[in-house]
């Protein structure tokens, strides 16, 4: 009886054990950058994240009028007010390079670099 008690207090520890490791792989591999954008230009124009995991994406507009941060190839757009950011959450892409530019000044454009 004591030998199955400690049988299923393994078992579900392990369980546990195992769930708490996986939560911690997918919290590592999570991708955050930061782009700046300010006289007309993204900063940086091209980073570099890891393939397959989510993005997200920290935009700050430095300019004193709105912006719209775009991407066809990440499904993503977002009007940003002047001196203000925000964030964009983006799923895990395939590794390639994929563009991103202010749609109300389309000079203003960057890549980012999925590796």
């Amino acid at each position: 009886m004591l030998v199955d008690v400690v049988r299923k207090l393994v078992v579900v520890g392990g369980g546990v054990g195992m769930l708490l490791m996986a939560t911690q792989v997918q919290a590592e591999g999570v991708n955050e950058i930061c782009l700046t954008y300010a006289n007309g230009q993204f900063e940086p124009k091209e980073p570099t994240v890891h393939a397959d995991a989510p993005l997200t994406i920290r935009v700050k507009n430095m300019e004193a009028k709105a912006m719209e941060f775009e991407s066809a190839t990440l499904k993503v757009e977002k009007v940003i007010a002047a001196n203000s950011e925000a964030v964009l959450n983006v799923r895990a892409m395939k590794s390639g390079r994929y563009e991103f530019y202010n749609d109300f000044n389309e000079k203003a454009r960057g890549f980012i670099n999925v590796q």
